[in-house]
């Protein structure tokens, strides 16, 4: 991705190195895992998002959990969703990470602070190129940085502006 990064999302940078990802399908984050507490902590927060609807992902792994926003909320644009109106899914916990798509300039800021990779297929144009890997929080004030990226993802979804 070669869009200039903004401050839109207004990210700290995050600390330490980027953890470790496989770099082609199933595309995971393999170290620098997120604690079970904090993923299931911010399942709970996503869950919570109106118009929302959870299931099995479309695209993904057996134990990952997705978020699918309901047909008549579904007014982003193709490239705002993962699979159908799947906007963004949580990796088993063993990982950790989440796969989501932002605009591209929030997609570069993620990237640019360190909080995302563009996914792999991405990077060879075979899927959208602002499909990222988020990788999972460590602890709760990275929780707070994953939760405003994903909440981007869904305003994104359902087309508009911040919610």
């Amino acid at each position: 991705m070669t869009v200039a990064a903004t401050d839109r999302l207004g990210l700290p940078r995050r600390s330490g190195d980027r953890p470790r990802t496989r770099p082609h399908n199933p595309h995971q984050q393999l170290s620098d895992i997120a604690p079970p507490d904090v993923q299931e902590a911010l399942w709970d927060r996503m869950i919570t998002l109106p118009g929302v609807r959870i299931g099995a992902s479309q695209v993904s792994l057996p134990d990952t959990r997705a978020l699918y926003l309901e047909p008549e909320l579904a007014a982003g644009p193709a490239d705002a969703f993962v699979a159908g109106t799947e906007f963004a899914h949580l990796h088993g916990h063993r990982d950790g990470s989440l796969h989501l798509c932002l605009p591209t300039d929030l997609a570069a800021e993620a990237i640019e602070k360190g909080w995302a990779e563009q996914h792999p297929m991405a990077r060879l144009g075979y899927l959208q190129p602002t499909l990222l890997l988020v990788y999972g929080p460590r602890d709760a004030e990275e929780l707070a940085v994953v939760w405003r990226i994903l909440r981007a993802a869904y305003d994104n979804a359902r087309g508009g502006a911040p919610r």
